[in-house]
Protein backbone atom coordinates (compact mmCIF):
# COMPACT_ATOMS: atom_id res chain seq x y z
CA UNK A 1 0.00 0.00 0.00
CA UNK A 2 1.20 3.46 -0.46
CA UNK A 3 2.28 5.95 1.89
CA UNK A 4 0.46 9.11 2.31
CA UNK A 5 3.79 10.82 0.93
CA UNK A 6 4.14 8.27 -1.95
CA UNK A 7 0.18 8.91 -2.92
CA UNK A 8 1.26 13.10 -2.83
CA UNK A 9 4.60 12.47 -4.66
CA UNK A 10 2.71 10.40 -7.53
CA UNK A 11 0.26 12.87 -8.03
CA UNK A 12 2.28 15.77 -7.75
CA UNK A 13 4.25 13.70 -10.90
CA UNK A 14 1.21 13.29 -12.63
CA UNK A 15 -0.06 16.46 -12.86
CA UNK A 16 3.35 17.68 -13.45
CA UNK A 17 3.18 15.46 -16.52
CA UNK A 18 0.46 16.55 -17.80
CA UNK A 19 0.63 20.31 -17.37
CA UNK A 20 4.32 20.20 -18.64
CA UNK A 21 3.92 19.85 -22.22
CA UNK A 22 1.12 22.63 -23.01
CA UNK A 23 2.49 25.17 -20.30
CA UNK A 24 6.05 24.83 -22.45
CA UNK A 25 4.69 24.54 -26.44
CA UNK A 26 3.14 27.59 -27.06
CA UNK A 27 3.44 29.71 -24.36
CA UNK A 28 7.28 30.20 -25.65
CA UNK A 29 6.48 30.54 -29.00
CA UNK A 30 8.36 34.19 -29.00
CA UNK A 31 11.44 32.48 -27.42
CA UNK A 32 11.16 29.59 -29.52
CA UNK A 33 11.56 31.66 -32.40
CA UNK A 34 14.11 34.32 -31.26
CA UNK A 35 16.78 32.95 -33.15
CA UNK A 36 14.93 33.27 -36.58
CA UNK A 37 13.43 36.35 -35.80
CA UNK A 38 16.87 37.70 -35.08
CA UNK A 39 18.21 36.71 -38.68
CA UNK A 40 15.57 37.92 -39.87
CA UNK A 41 16.01 41.65 -38.67
CA UNK A 42 19.70 41.15 -39.54
CA UNK A 43 19.02 40.44 -42.97
CA UNK A 44 19.80 36.53 -42.73
CA UNK A 45 17.33 35.45 -44.91
CA UNK A 46 18.97 32.00 -45.47
CA UNK A 47 19.16 31.22 -41.88
CA UNK A 48 15.85 32.72 -41.15
CA UNK A 49 14.40 30.63 -43.97
CA UNK A 50 15.93 27.60 -42.28
CA UNK A 51 14.38 28.03 -39.08
CA UNK A 52 11.02 29.40 -39.57
CA UNK A 53 10.34 26.38 -42.85
CA UNK A 54 10.95 23.52 -39.95
CA UNK A 55 7.51 23.11 -38.84
CA UNK A 56 9.22 21.41 -35.40
CA UNK A 57 10.76 25.18 -34.80
CA UNK A 58 7.21 26.65 -35.06
CA UNK A 59 5.16 24.00 -33.86
CA UNK A 60 2.76 25.18 -36.63
CA UNK A 61 2.39 24.47 -40.24
CA UNK A 62 0.10 27.85 -40.49
CA UNK A 63 3.24 29.83 -38.79
CA UNK A 64 5.75 28.35 -40.96
CA UNK A 65 4.32 28.76 -44.12
CA UNK A 66 3.40 32.56 -42.85
CA UNK A 67 6.76 33.35 -41.52
CA UNK A 68 9.05 32.05 -43.84
CA UNK A 69 6.95 33.16 -46.56
CA UNK A 70 7.67 36.46 -45.37
CA UNK A 71 10.66 35.78 -45.20
CA UNK A 72 10.87 34.69 -49.13
CA UNK A 73 8.86 37.84 -49.97
CA UNK A 74 11.18 40.39 -48.49
CA UNK A 75 14.24 38.69 -49.72
CA UNK A 76 12.61 38.81 -53.02
CA UNK A 77 12.81 34.93 -54.01
CA UNK A 78 9.20 34.97 -55.14
CA UNK A 79 8.66 31.00 -55.92
CA UNK A 80 9.34 30.24 -52.42
CA UNK A 81 7.33 32.93 -50.78
CA UNK A 82 4.65 31.32 -53.59
CA UNK A 83 5.88 28.24 -51.66
CA UNK A 84 5.63 29.12 -48.14
CA UNK A 85 2.42 31.08 -47.98
CA UNK A 86 0.56 28.04 -50.04
CA UNK A 87 1.61 25.85 -47.11
CA UNK A 88 0.19 28.54 -44.14
CA UNK A 89 -3.23 28.36 -46.81
CA UNK A 90 -3.54 24.78 -46.68
CA UNK A 91 -2.50 24.77 -42.98
CA UNK A 92 -5.97 26.79 -42.40
CA UNK A 93 -8.22 25.34 -45.18
CA UNK A 94 -11.08 24.05 -42.85
CA UNK A 95 -11.30 27.57 -41.18
CA UNK A 96 -11.22 29.21 -43.94
CA UNK A 97 -13.26 27.05 -45.73
CA UNK A 98 -16.20 28.05 -43.24
CA UNK A 99 -15.01 31.68 -43.14
CA UNK A 100 -16.45 31.56 -47.11
CA UNK A 101 -19.33 30.20 -46.06
CA UNK A 102 -20.46 32.39 -43.76
CA UNK A 103 -19.64 34.44 -40.36
CA UNK A 104 -21.89 31.35 -38.58
CA UNK A 105 -19.58 28.39 -39.61
CA UNK A 106 -16.64 30.51 -38.47
CA UNK A 107 -17.92 31.17 -35.04
CA UNK A 108 -18.70 27.28 -34.90
CA UNK A 109 -14.89 26.99 -35.44
CA UNK A 110 -13.43 29.42 -33.01
CA UNK A 111 -15.97 28.40 -30.10
CA UNK A 112 -14.14 25.02 -29.48
CA UNK A 113 -12.27 24.21 -27.07
CA UNK A 114 -9.96 21.95 -25.62
CA UNK A 115 -7.48 21.54 -22.51
CA UNK A 116 -5.63 24.90 -23.24
CA UNK A 117 -6.23 27.19 -26.93
CA UNK A 118 -2.58 26.37 -27.25
CA UNK A 119 -2.73 22.65 -26.85
CA UNK A 120 -5.17 23.25 -30.23
CA UNK A 121 -3.44 23.60 -34.15
CA UNK A 122 -2.90 27.36 -34.84
CA UNK A 123 -4.51 28.26 -38.27
CA UNK A 124 -3.97 31.94 -37.86
CA UNK A 125 -5.97 34.88 -36.49
CA UNK A 126 -8.46 35.75 -38.91
CA UNK A 127 -6.51 39.35 -39.84
CA UNK A 128 -3.60 37.38 -40.71
CA UNK A 129 -5.23 34.81 -43.27
CA UNK A 130 -6.13 37.80 -45.02
CA UNK A 131 -2.80 39.14 -45.27
CA UNK A 132 -1.51 35.42 -46.26
CA UNK A 133 -3.68 36.03 -49.39
CA UNK A 134 -2.05 39.75 -49.34
CA UNK A 135 1.58 38.36 -49.20
CA UNK A 136 0.65 35.86 -52.17
CA UNK A 137 -1.00 38.84 -54.18
CA UNK A 138 2.77 40.43 -54.09
CA UNK A 139 4.32 37.62 -55.15
CA UNK A 140 2.63 37.16 -58.19
CA UNK A 141 2.23 40.23 -59.09
CA UNK A 142 6.08 40.31 -59.17
CA UNK A 143 6.05 37.27 -60.80
CA UNK A 144 3.37 38.77 -63.50
CA UNK A 145 0.89 36.82 -62.83
CA UNK A 146 -1.81 38.84 -63.06
CA UNK A 147 -4.56 36.90 -62.69
CA UNK A 148 -4.00 35.51 -60.27
CA UNK A 149 -3.33 38.95 -58.23
CA UNK A 150 -6.43 39.16 -58.76
CA UNK A 151 -7.83 35.89 -57.43
CA UNK A 152 -5.88 36.36 -53.55
CA UNK A 153 -7.06 40.02 -53.28
CA UNK A 154 -10.52 39.27 -53.63
CA UNK A 155 -9.62 35.88 -51.25
CA UNK A 156 -8.30 38.59 -49.19
CA UNK A 157 -11.28 40.90 -49.16
CA UNK A 158 -13.87 38.17 -48.33
CA UNK A 159 -12.26 36.64 -45.62
CA UNK A 160 -11.74 40.25 -43.96
CA UNK A 161 -15.65 40.52 -44.27
CA UNK A 162 -16.60 37.13 -42.71
CA UNK A 163 -14.39 38.66 -39.53
CA UNK A 164 -16.46 41.75 -40.06
CA UNK A 165 -19.95 40.23 -39.89
CA UNK A 166 -19.02 37.53 -37.23
CA UNK A 167 -17.80 40.52 -34.74
CA UNK A 168 -20.21 42.90 -36.33
CA UNK A 169 -17.73 45.50 -36.40
CA UNK A 170 -15.23 47.46 -39.45
CA UNK A 171 -11.93 47.27 -39.45
CA UNK A 172 -9.56 49.88 -40.60
CA UNK A 173 -8.51 46.85 -43.24
CA UNK A 174 -8.94 45.88 -46.48
CA UNK A 175 -6.78 49.17 -48.01
CA UNK A 176 -3.70 46.94 -48.62
CA UNK A 177 -6.04 44.17 -50.83
CA UNK A 178 -7.48 46.94 -52.92
CA UNK A 179 -4.07 48.63 -53.18
CA UNK A 180 -2.29 45.84 -54.76
CA UNK A 181 -5.62 44.74 -57.32
CA UNK A 182 -5.66 48.57 -58.44
CA UNK A 183 -1.91 48.95 -59.16
CA UNK A 184 -2.73 45.33 -60.86
CA UNK A 185 -5.51 47.25 -62.97
CA UNK A 186 -3.70 50.27 -64.33
CA UNK A 187 -0.54 48.22 -64.69
CA UNK A 188 -2.36 46.64 -68.14
CA UNK A 189 -4.76 49.67 -68.35
CA UNK A 190 -7.83 48.77 -66.72
CA UNK A 191 -8.69 52.01 -65.26
CA UNK A 192 -12.31 51.80 -64.75
CA UNK A 193 -11.39 48.34 -62.33
CA UNK A 194 -8.83 50.32 -60.48
CA UNK A 195 -11.19 53.02 -59.76
CA UNK A 196 -13.54 50.62 -58.14
CA UNK A 197 -10.84 49.57 -56.04
CA UNK A 198 -9.46 53.21 -54.57
CA UNK A 199 -13.37 53.58 -54.23
CA UNK A 200 -13.56 50.88 -51.42
CA UNK A 201 -10.60 51.81 -50.39
CA UNK A 202 -11.84 55.53 -49.61
CA UNK A 203 -15.32 54.07 -48.34
CA UNK A 204 -13.14 51.79 -46.06
CA UNK A 205 -10.97 55.45 -44.63
CA UNK A 206 -8.31 53.15 -45.53
CA UNK A 207 -5.03 55.00 -47.19
CA UNK A 208 -7.86 57.88 -48.33
CA UNK A 209 -4.47 60.20 -49.01
CA UNK A 210 -3.49 57.81 -51.67
CA UNK A 211 -6.52 56.79 -53.01
CA UNK A 212 -8.32 60.36 -53.18
CA UNK A 213 -5.49 61.44 -55.23
CA UNK A 214 -6.12 58.42 -57.31
CA UNK A 215 -9.79 59.17 -57.84
CA UNK A 216 -9.38 62.55 -58.92
CA UNK A 217 -6.89 61.59 -61.12
CA UNK A 218 -8.97 58.61 -62.85
CA UNK A 219 -12.44 60.52 -62.82
CA UNK A 220 -10.34 63.03 -64.81
CA UNK A 221 -8.88 60.40 -66.76
CA UNK A 222 -12.14 58.92 -67.51
CA UNK A 223 -14.16 62.00 -67.73
CA UNK A 224 -16.61 61.81 -64.63
CA UNK A 225 -17.21 64.94 -63.97
CA UNK A 226 -19.89 64.48 -61.32
CA UNK A 227 -17.63 62.46 -59.20
CA UNK A 228 -14.39 64.88 -60.18
CA UNK A 229 -16.20 67.54 -58.81
CA UNK A 230 -16.57 65.30 -55.60
CA UNK A 231 -13.82 64.18 -55.17
CA UNK A 232 -11.73 67.33 -55.81
CA UNK A 233 -13.73 68.71 -53.10
CA UNK A 234 -12.25 66.25 -50.48
CA UNK A 235 -8.99 65.48 -51.82
CA UNK A 236 -7.85 69.19 -54.29
CA UNK A 237 -7.42 69.26 -57.90
CA UNK A 238 -5.30 66.99 -59.63
CA UNK A 239 -1.77 67.45 -60.05
CA UNK A 240 0.21 68.39 -62.93
CA UNK A 241 2.01 65.41 -64.66
CA UNK A 242 4.38 65.34 -67.61
CA UNK A 243 3.17 64.79 -70.51
CA UNK A 244 2.94 61.01 -71.17
CA UNK A 245 4.12 60.67 -67.86
CA UNK A 246 5.75 57.41 -66.59
CA UNK A 247 5.40 56.18 -63.07
CA UNK A 248 7.14 54.70 -59.94
CA UNK A 249 4.83 52.92 -57.41
CA UNK A 250 6.17 51.85 -53.95
CA UNK A 251 4.45 49.47 -52.01
CA UNK A 252 6.25 49.22 -48.39
CA UNK A 253 6.04 46.95 -44.97
CA UNK A 254 7.46 49.22 -42.64
CA UNK A 255 8.49 47.87 -39.08
CA UNK A 256 7.53 44.95 -37.06
CA UNK A 257 4.10 44.43 -35.86
CA UNK A 258 3.32 43.52 -32.10
CA UNK A 259 3.71 39.89 -30.24
CA UNK A 260 1.34 38.40 -27.54
CA UNK A 261 1.97 38.14 -23.61
CA UNK A 262 -0.05 36.78 -21.30
CA UNK A 263 -2.51 38.03 -18.52
CA UNK A 264 -3.93 35.39 -16.05
CA UNK A 265 -5.84 35.54 -12.86
CA UNK A 266 -5.92 33.20 -10.29
CA UNK A 267 -9.01 33.14 -8.28
CA UNK A 268 -9.03 30.70 -4.70
CA UNK A 269 -12.40 29.29 -3.64
CA UNK A 270 -13.14 26.92 -1.28
CA UNK A 271 -13.63 24.19 -3.71
CA UNK A 272 -9.99 25.32 -5.31
CA UNK A 273 -8.10 27.35 -8.02
CA UNK A 274 -10.05 28.89 -10.62
CA UNK A 275 -7.65 30.38 -13.24
CA UNK A 276 -7.94 32.29 -16.04
CA UNK A 277 -5.65 33.33 -18.61
CA UNK A 278 -5.89 35.84 -21.88
CA UNK A 279 -3.25 36.85 -24.55
CA UNK A 280 -2.93 40.82 -25.13
CA UNK A 281 -0.79 42.12 -27.87
CA UNK A 282 2.62 44.47 -27.43
CA UNK A 283 3.25 46.92 -29.18
CA UNK A 284 6.72 47.26 -30.84
CA UNK A 285 9.01 50.90 -31.11
CA UNK A 286 9.06 51.87 -34.52
CA UNK A 287 12.20 53.68 -35.91
CA UNK A 288 11.40 54.42 -39.22
CA UNK A 289 8.34 56.58 -39.67
CA UNK A 290 8.15 55.99 -43.68
CA UNK A 291 9.93 56.14 -46.54
CA UNK A 292 10.81 58.65 -49.04
CA UNK A 293 11.58 58.28 -52.87
CA UNK A 294 13.38 61.01 -54.52
CA UNK A 295 14.13 61.08 -58.20
CA UNK A 296 17.59 62.69 -58.38
CA UNK A 297 17.88 64.32 -61.78
CA UNK A 298 15.03 66.97 -60.76
CA UNK A 299 14.89 66.80 -56.76
CA UNK A 300 11.34 65.86 -57.17
CA UNK A 301 10.12 63.62 -53.65
CA UNK A 302 7.02 61.91 -52.48
CA UNK A 303 6.32 60.15 -49.09
CA UNK A 304 4.95 56.98 -48.54
CA UNK A 305 1.48 57.50 -46.89
CA UNK A 306 0.19 54.55 -44.17
CA UNK A 307 -2.88 52.10 -46.39
CA UNK A 308 -2.94 49.85 -43.30
CA UNK A 309 -1.72 49.62 -39.61
CA UNK A 310 -1.33 45.81 -38.95
CA UNK A 311 -0.56 46.52 -35.41
CA UNK A 312 -4.21 48.57 -34.74
CA UNK A 313 -5.86 45.64 -36.96
CA UNK A 314 -4.05 43.39 -34.32
CA UNK A 315 -5.14 44.85 -31.23
CA UNK A 316 -9.05 45.22 -32.22
CA UNK A 317 -9.18 41.72 -34.07
CA UNK A 318 -8.11 40.37 -30.32
CA UNK A 319 -10.45 42.72 -28.45
CA UNK A 320 -13.30 41.21 -30.53
CA UNK A 321 -12.44 37.81 -29.40
CA UNK A 322 -11.22 38.47 -26.23
CA UNK A 323 -14.69 37.25 -24.60
CA UNK A 324 -15.21 34.17 -26.20
CA UNK A 325 -11.35 33.14 -24.84
CA UNK A 326 -11.79 34.51 -21.65
CA UNK A 327 -15.29 33.21 -21.33
CA UNK A 328 -13.26 29.06 -22.66
CA UNK A 329 -10.69 29.83 -20.33
CA UNK A 330 -13.22 29.83 -17.45
CA UNK A 331 -15.44 27.69 -18.69
CA UNK A 332 -12.01 25.25 -18.52
CA UNK A 333 -11.10 26.55 -15.19
CA UNK A 334 -14.58 25.47 -13.47
CA UNK A 335 -14.55 21.79 -15.00
CA UNK A 336 -10.67 21.61 -13.76
CA UNK A 337 -11.99 22.82 -10.56
CA UNK A 338 -13.84 20.18 -10.27
CA UNK A 339 -11.23 17.89 -10.90
CA UNK A 340 -9.76 18.95 -8.00
CA UNK A 341 -12.66 18.64 -5.92
CA UNK A 342 -12.74 14.91 -6.87
CA UNK A 343 -8.66 14.66 -5.84
CA UNK A 344 -9.61 16.33 -2.99
CA UNK A 345 -12.06 13.66 -1.65
CA UNK A 346 -9.94 10.99 -2.64
CA UNK A 347 -6.72 11.87 -1.69
CA UNK A 348 -7.30 14.73 0.69
CA UNK A 349 -5.06 17.68 0.82
CA UNK A 350 -2.81 15.89 -1.45
CA UNK A 351 -5.09 15.83 -4.22
CA UNK A 352 -6.07 19.24 -3.62
CA UNK A 353 -2.62 20.77 -3.76
CA UNK A 354 -1.82 18.11 -7.23
CA UNK A 355 -5.08 19.49 -8.71
CA UNK A 356 -4.81 23.16 -8.00
CA UNK A 357 -0.71 22.75 -9.44
CA UNK A 358 -2.31 21.19 -12.78
CA UNK A 359 -5.00 24.01 -13.09
CA UNK A 360 -2.34 26.84 -12.53
CA UNK A 361 0.16 25.22 -15.23
CA UNK A 362 -2.29 23.62 -17.74
CA UNK A 363 -3.89 26.95 -18.28
CA UNK A 364 -2.02 29.14 -20.53
CA UNK A 365 -2.87 32.00 -22.99
CA UNK A 366 -2.18 30.73 -27.11
CA UNK A 367 0.89 33.58 -27.19
CA UNK A 368 1.59 32.06 -31.18
CA UNK A 369 1.27 35.07 -33.47
CA UNK A 370 3.13 35.97 -37.05
CA UNK A 371 6.14 37.77 -35.96
CA UNK A 372 7.56 38.52 -39.26
CA UNK A 373 4.21 41.21 -40.20
CA UNK A 374 5.16 44.36 -40.57
CA UNK A 375 3.31 47.37 -38.46
CA UNK A 376 2.03 49.20 -41.32
CA UNK A 377 1.54 49.23 -45.11
CA UNK A 378 2.56 52.24 -46.91
CA UNK A 379 2.57 53.48 -50.45
CA UNK A 380 3.21 56.07 -52.68
CA UNK A 381 3.40 56.70 -56.52
CA UNK A 382 5.79 59.40 -58.23
CA UNK A 383 4.83 60.67 -61.53
CA UNK A 384 8.12 61.44 -63.63
CA UNK A 385 8.98 61.90 -67.73
CA UNK A 386 9.32 59.12 -69.46
CA UNK A 387 13.04 58.78 -70.25
CA UNK A 388 16.00 57.84 -67.96
CA UNK A 389 15.89 58.97 -64.30
CA UNK A 390 17.74 57.98 -61.08
CA UNK A 391 16.26 57.03 -58.02
CA UNK A 392 16.70 56.83 -54.04
CA UNK A 393 14.70 55.68 -51.55
CA UNK A 394 15.10 56.69 -47.99
CA UNK A 395 13.72 55.23 -44.55
CA UNK A 396 12.81 58.28 -42.29
CA UNK A 397 15.20 57.77 -39.52
CA UNK A 398 16.76 55.00 -41.40
CA UNK A 399 18.62 54.05 -44.35
CA UNK A 400 18.79 55.44 -47.61
CA UNK A 401 19.37 53.33 -50.61
CA UNK A 402 20.22 54.38 -54.24
CA UNK A 403 17.88 51.77 -57.19
CA UNK A 404 19.91 53.51 -59.41
CA UNK A 405 19.25 54.53 -63.02
CA UNK A 406 16.56 53.31 -65.35
CA UNK A 407 14.78 54.40 -68.55
CA UNK A 408 11.31 54.29 -68.51
CA UNK A 409 8.69 54.45 -71.25
CA UNK A 410 5.74 56.73 -71.67
CA UNK A 411 2.88 55.36 -69.42
CA UNK A 412 5.12 52.77 -67.82
CA UNK A 413 4.77 51.79 -64.52
CA UNK A 414 7.77 50.55 -62.18
CA UNK A 415 7.24 48.87 -59.15
CA UNK A 416 9.72 49.16 -55.68
CA UNK A 417 8.44 46.59 -53.10
CA UNK A 418 10.05 47.42 -50.11
CA UNK A 419 10.71 46.95 -46.43
CA UNK A 420 12.07 47.95 -43.39
CA UNK A 421 13.47 46.13 -40.09
CA UNK A 422 14.63 48.00 -37.60
CA UNK A 423 16.84 51.40 -39.45
CA UNK A 424 17.77 48.71 -42.16
CA UNK A 425 15.94 49.14 -45.97
CA UNK A 426 15.59 46.65 -48.43
CA UNK A 427 13.83 46.69 -52.02
CA UNK A 428 13.53 45.14 -54.95
CA UNK A 429 12.30 46.85 -58.31
CA UNK A 430 10.41 45.44 -60.54
CA UNK A 431 9.97 46.76 -63.77
CA UNK A 432 12.22 49.55 -65.76
CA UNK A 433 15.11 48.70 -67.87
CA UNK A 434 18.05 49.24 -65.92
CA UNK A 435 20.12 52.06 -67.69
CA UNK A 436 23.92 51.79 -68.44
CA UNK A 437 26.70 50.62 -65.56
CA UNK A 438 25.03 52.79 -63.16
CA UNK A 439 22.39 50.78 -62.88
CA UNK A 440 24.01 47.73 -63.14
CA UNK A 441 25.85 48.07 -60.11
CA UNK A 442 22.78 48.61 -57.80
CA UNK A 443 21.19 46.04 -55.34
CA UNK A 444 18.03 46.62 -56.28
CA UNK A 445 17.87 46.66 -59.97
CA UNK A 446 19.65 43.26 -60.25
CA UNK A 447 16.44 42.07 -58.83
CA UNK A 448 14.53 44.28 -61.69
CA UNK A 449 11.78 42.35 -64.19
CA UNK A 450 8.79 43.39 -66.12
CA UNK A 451 5.23 42.59 -64.41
Amino acid sequence: MQSGHDTFRALLVAAGSLALPVASGCASYTERTADALHDFQGGHFDDALALYSDPEETGSEFLSGAEAGTVALTAGRWEQALLHFGGAVAAAHDIEARALIGADALGESLASWALNDSASAYQGEGFERVYVHTGLAMAYLALGKIDDVYVEARLANRLLESEEELYDTEYEAGGWGHMISAVTYELIGEPDQAYIDYQRMEEKGVGTAIAGRALVRLARQMGRADELARFEGKYGPDLERPEAAASVVVLAGIGLGPYKVESGLSLPTPDGLIQMAVPGYVERPQPVAGLRLVEEGSGATVLTEVVERVTRIAKENLEDRIGWIAAKSIARGLLKRELTKTLEEKYDWGGRVAGDLFLLFSERADLRAWLTLPDSYQACRMFVPPGVLRLRLEALGGESLELGAFELDPGETMLVFARTLGTRLHLHVIGGKPFETLATSSPAAQDSGTP
